[in-house]
């Protein structure tokens, strides 16, 4: 049996040696391992005395490469677990010659501790570096902000303005209403005069309105007393539109449809400076009706941009309406300003994205409103459900000989 006392005096196992350092040997290996600096520096309290030279110090990154803790990102939990619920010091310094200023706070997220302490990103430090050392980077920077701010004036400067449609698809009043009602559907005599246009003496008849009722093809009265009324709103208000001539419906026939096919001198007195008060070099656009036996399309001498362009609401082409036109306007030039004008530099646009009819009868009322939007310097923004309103508004506004 063995006694108390040879149990308390019998001599320990030694530790396994594999877990002691191999840098050390015999006693003195026991000796380092077990006491001195070695458990002071590696199992004291979190909290960091303040020393010289000491800046930072990151403790997710200490018990990372700490080996008791690894494999990698491992240190970070165990981090989190001792700050959890106690609180951090950190400790930080500018200089060894000055204390070090101690900073107590409570952390709940170890990461957030981490990027507060290393706030200032390591790219922006390499590049202030950089910077002091080459003049040339701090110019480049100045050259690539001025050409940020040109591009942005450039890209606002190209950006298309809003267009302003309001005016267009304003509905009638109860009382226009009753007034176009009347005047389409109203009893009295077919040949009453409804509208008179004193300056063109175009006059338009009940019978002649009852072209404007759905399903019914525009006649040569209400187009041109339409056009005779754009006109003057445009010498009422040149500010809002574009300085435009309307030729009636009758011109384009009298121009190449005579004996002779192309005839200049059947129209040449149509546009004298004394009978318009301008020259048709002077306008932005030229609008031309153009009828095809029952098919009304628009032609358009676009002088602004150098074009002529062709709009059939059935979606047609015809490239001889253009030659023509091109030839006309070459003599008038010539005729009118004793000008020469290079067509060559000019071009036949066509135009196919334009609003297109779905029946056989709206043809006319299409045309009219080409030449309404283009006059505005639009898009043509309708389309074939808004024609029944447009027809009910262009008999209000020859009604009151006033388009709007």
């Amino acid at each position: 049996m063995i006694s108390t006392a040879s149990l308390l005096h019998r001599r320990k196992r030694p530790r396994d040696a594999s877990f002691l350092p191999s840098n050390l040997h015999g006693p003195q290996r026991r000796r380092r391992f077990c006491g001195g600096a070695f458990c002071s520096r590696f199992f004291a309290s979190p909290s960091i005395r303040p020393g010289a030279g000491f800046s930072r110090f990151d403790m997710g990154n200490f018990f990372s490469g700490f080996p008791a803790f690894r494999p990698r990102g491992e240190g970070l939990r165990e981090y989190k677990g001792l700050v959890d619920a106690r609180d951090l010091t950190v400790v930080t310094t500018d200089d060894a010659e000055f204390p070090p200023v101690v900073v107590s706070r409570r952390i709940r997220d170890p990461r957030k501790a981490v990027l507060k302490v290393n706030s200032e990103p390591y790219y922006k430090k390499a590049l202030a570096k950089a910077r002091s050392r080459d003049k040339r980077l701090s110019e480049l920077s100045l050259q690539v902000n001025l050409l940020e701010e040109t591009l942005a004036e450039l890209q606002k400067s190209t950006e298309v303005p809003k267009e302003d449609f309001s005016e267009l698809f304003i509905p009638l009043t109860a009382e226009e209403e009753n007034e176009v009602h009347e005047c389409l559907y109203g009893r009295g005599s077919s040949t009453e005069v409804l509208a008179l246009h004193e300056p063109s003496n175009i006059e338009v008849s009940r019978e002649k309105f009852r072209c404007l009722r759905p399903c019914a093809w525009l006649n040569d009265e209400v187009i041109n007393l339409y056009l005779e009324l754009l006109k003057e709103r445009e010498k009422r208000e040149p500010k809002r539109f574009l300085k435009c001539h309307f030729f009636n419906t009758f011109f384009y026939k009298k121009l190449a449809c005579g004996k002779n096919g192309y005839d200049y001198k059947s129209v040449k007195r149509w546009t004298t400076n004394r009978r318009l008060g301008y020259e048709l070099i002077e306008c932005d656009k030229i609008f031309v009706p153009v009828h095809r036996d029952i098919h009304w399309c628009l032609a358009i001498i676009n002088i602004k941009e150098k074009a002529f362009q062709y709009l059939d609401s059935l979606g047609g082409v015809d490239h001889h309406v253009s030659r023509v036109l091109a030839r006309y306007i070459a003599e008038e030039v010539k005729d009118k300003s004793n000008k020469e004008i290079d067509l060559n530099s000019w071009h036949e646009e066509l135009v196919d994205y334009i609003p297109l009819q779905k029946n056989g009868y709206d043809c006319g009322m299409f045309m009219l409103k080409y030449i309404d939007f283009h006059s505005r310097g639009l898009s043509l923004s309708f389309s074939q459900e808004n024609m029944e309103y447009f027809r009910k508004r262009t008999v209000k506004e020859i009604l009151r000989l006033r388009a709007d």
